[in-house]
């Protein structure tokens, strides 16, 4: 005999698996939300575990720490796999803007799309990923630009990236990111651009950066990106847990989905740094010498 879940027992299923999603993408351990919501660590392993009895204000608290919208904490069936991109450019479009594209969709005028500029290449991928190093191989070997661009978010605010979210969060950390990213684009330089690992939780600027660049998810063990960022002694934001490793994983659970979009994946596991350099130099061969179209600068 089947047995049947009511539809609030689903809803709360649902709701924690989103949570838990949306704190790995926000690279986030229960420990930190916990403390930067004012709840419980205990009351957010319930409400992971589909078993918290939440009320609005509370989930509105979670949401706030996270640095996403409230709307968006709430399992719904997503129009298309761009919905997020489309929403973010919808909330931030002008009134003529939002009625050209109502036009559009209703079938009127001819849609005219702008043809993005090709910037370079962009790196991804979780902190210990080897962007920065591996990045700045790749440029000096195919000669181009190496730009990170958390130090551009720095150097633009005058702001070190842990002053911007402890001043403004990190939703407003992500504006910032947004604006550094156009103001790298306006120079019509190609690069190679390592970015953040958590660029890919804001679905307009991680679009923006699949759109413009030929985008390499650099990947690794989740023992090795702990290692490496160990050797840098930078534990953000796993400093003090426990349970360091699990929220890793968890971490690296949550965006797998979003990094897969890349347009390549070299995986360095087990790889010495100039392995990695070679495989990464390999992976964007035949895209300079198949594409030469792509890198015509203006």
């Amino acid at each position: 005999m089947t047995e049947h879940r009511d539809p609030e027992t689903g809803f709360l299923e649902q709701l924690g698996q989103r949570v838990r999603t949306m704190r790995g993408l926000a690279g986030k351990s229960r420990k930190t939300l916990a403390k930067e919501s004012g709840i419980s660590e205990r009351y957010i392993a319930q409400l992971e575990g589909g078993k918290g009895n939440v009320s609005i204000v509370l989930l509105r608290r979670v949401s706030n720490a996270i640095g996403v919208r409230l709307e968006d904490m709430i399992p719904s069936a997503e129009l298309a796999p761009d919905w997020a991109v489309i929403r973010d450019l919808l909330r931030k479009a002008t009134p003529s803007q939002i009625a050209q594209a109502k036009n559009v969709l209703a079938g009127g005028g001819a849609a005219a799309h702008r043809k993005m500029s090709f910037s370079g290449i962009a790196l991804i991928g979780l902190r210990g990923a080897g962007k920065s190093t591996l990045g700045k191989m790749l440029a000096k070997k195919i000669g181009w630009s190496f730009v990170e661009l958390n130090k551009e978010i720095e150097a633009q605010n005058g702001l070190s990236v842990a002053e911007i979210i402890a001043l403004y969060g990190q939703e407003g950390f992500r504006r910032m990111e947004q604006a550094a990213l156009g103001q790298l684009l306006a120079r019509r330089e190609l690069m190679v651009l390592a970015t953040g690992g958590g660029i890919v939780s804001e679905p307009l600027t991680f679009d923006l950066i699949l759109s413009s660049f030929y985008t390499i998810w650099l990947k690794a063990e989740p023992e090795e990106h702990m290692a490496r960022v160990r050797g840098q002694g930078d534990l953000r934001p796993m400093a003090d847990d426990r349970s360091a490793m699990a929220e890793l994983r968890n971490i690296l659970v949550s965006r797998e989905p979003l990094y897969a979009r890349a347009s390549a994946v070299v995986d360095t596991a087990g790889l010495s740094v100039n392995d990695a350099a070679s495989r990464l130099i390999d992976a964007v061969g035949p895209v300079l010498q198949s594409e030469p179209r792509m890198f015509a600068r203006g």
